[in-house]
């Protein structure tokens, strides 16, 4: 399972990103191109515990076979609902977009610098998580994203 600690997942994350312009139209779900890296980009910070989402009352994605499930084996639902603490930012301009990639960069490599870390916050509806479940959610969520945009 591709994990966003891995040097090459992060480089074709960067190099897809770069692909979109304001105008990319999506494919499913209301995001525009630039709303979309504003959302990684807050589920990093999340990922990090830098931003504080509520839990959620999900006691079966809590169950360590669901997690599983969700994080590593089934695709992600199109037009999910999500924490609305990550859909805060973003505008449809180009400028915004060029701020939101710069900021994914910066985010991403601050997220990698943290690996080996024995700590990670709670994931608002899976729970409990370790750096390998937040390596390989992050990774799928920026492709579930990307491809949300035909990239």
């Amino acid at each position: 399972m591709p994990s966003l600690f891995e040097p090459a997942v992060r480089d074709q994350c960067v190099s897809r990103i770069a692909k979109l312009t304001p105008d990319t139209p999506s494919k499913w779900g209301k995001f525009t191109a630039t709303q979309m890296v504003a959302h990684l980009n807050e589920s990093m910070r999340m990922a990090m515990g830098e931003l504080a989402v509520a839990p959620k009352p999900t006691g079966l994605l809590r169950t360590a076979f669901v997690r599983w499930l969700i994080i590593y084996v089934l695709p992600f639902p199109k037009s999910a609902p999500t924490a609305p603490e990550l859909l805060a930012r973003g505008k449809s301009n180009a400028v915004e977009l060029d701020a939101e990639r710069a900021l994914y960069k910066e985010l991403l490599a601050k997220l990698a610098a943290r690996q080996g870390s024995s700590t990670w916050p709670d994931h608002p509806a899976f729970g409990s998580m370790t750096e390998a479940r937040w390596g390989a959610l992050g990774a799928k969520h920026t492709d579930h994203h990307l491809r949300q945009f035909g990239i």
